[in-house]
């Protein structure tokens, strides 16, 4: 019997469904996603020339440079959302991550689920761009800018590792905006995540962007603690907020992990003393020397830095008010 798209069937909640189903009729839904209602197309979505294409309700446009990832309006409501379009073959696990972890408000979460005959698509609200577009425009950030945004960074990961999750390859593109003021920042990818089974977060994947790799996983053997690489990870974000480049660049892989290797980078005068302590604390080439998400929250350049970030601004405010006087009777401004 064919299906449209008003169809629906209702994907479990987490605390119904903590594994993925074995039901022969429910393998084609995520049985452990928030609990939202996952949809069927009877048709694939029908591309135009231009990129656009149709899927239930929704218009698809591809995004630039976010593969796999499209902006799309709802035609009758006219709300936008991001979608993800995967394989049917391997969304399920794609998706497993989002299903297991409690909501954050650092994290994307899933809104709706439509399921094409090959296809499957997943919306998220919408977004107002990465964070690794918005550093590059602005060169670098203040550090009070950097601590706000820094901090929901590392509330996400710090939420993910309590719930046995590493997230792996973690960059600044991960993380987007959910207003256009781009005050509030979450996580907007797990596809990438690691569920971890037991008490030991050792792995041996060695996929990541090379700019955040750890020096640790470039060992040519054995396996890493993965909430340390992790750890490494927000430490070069962290560097590149601040500084406005990568602690470790250089355009030949072989001269870069090198550079990784030996962990030697550069710390501008102009950091605080807390930014230093705190880049220090992350990118260090003992993983079990890092701090952990946890510890990293506490860390007092976050306060430090709200509080220059204040008394910076009274100045401001004290330097642009025009100071009050009491003229004498014959110095009365003219009217």
């Amino acid at each position: 019997m064919s299906a449209r798209c008003g169809d629906k069937r209702r994907v479990k909640p987490v605390s119904e469904s903590a594994v993925l189903s074995e039901t022969p009729a429910e393998t084609a839904y995520l049985t452990h996603a928030p609990a939202v209602p996952a949809r069927l197309a009877s048709s694939r979505g029908s591309p135009s020339p231009q990129g656009l294409s149709r899927i239930c309700h929704f218009l698809l446009v591809p995004m630039a440079g976010r593969c796999g990832t499209h902006s799309a309006l709802h035609v009758v409501t006219g709300d936008e959302f991001v979608c993800k379009v995967f394989n049917m073959s391997h969304y399920q696990e794609k998706m497993r991550t989002h299903g297991i972890l409690p909501a954050h408000r650092n994290i994307a979460q899933i809104k709706d689920i439509i399921l094409g005959d090959q296809k499957a698509y997943v919306f998220f609200d919408k977004d107002f761009g990465d964070m690794h577009t918005f550093v590059k425009s602005c060169r670098k950030l203040s550090e009070e800018r950097a601590s706000r945004l820094f901090h929901q960074v590392v509330s996400a990961v710090a939420h993910c590792h309590q719930a046995s999750i590493v997230l792996g390859d973690l960059k600044l593109r991960k993380f987007v905006f959910s207003d256009e003021k781009r005050t509030h920042l979450r996580l907007e990818s797990l596809e990438d995540a690691h569920i971890l089974e037991g008490d030991s977060d050792s792995m041996s994947d060695k996929h990541g962007c090379p700019a955040y790799v750890s020096p640790e996983i470039l060992s040519r053997s054995g396996s890493y603690s993965g909430r340390c690489a992790d750890m490494w990870s927000l430490g070069v974000i962290l560097y590149t907020l601040l500084v406005g480049r990568y602690p470790f660049h250089d355009p030949d892989p072989g001269v870069l992990f090198s550079k990784i290797r030996r962990g030697q980078y550069c710390l501008p005068e102009s950091l605080s003393p807390g930014a230093r302590c705190l880049l220090r604390s992350l990118l260090r080439r003992d993983p079990l020397e890092r701090l952990t998400a946890t510890e990293v929250l506490m860390h007092p350049w976050f306060r430090d830095a709200q509080e220059a970030g204040r008394m910076e601004q009274e100045t401001n405010v004290a330097d642009q008010t025009v100071p009050t006087f009491s003229p004498e009777p014959d110095e009365l401004p003219f009217c």
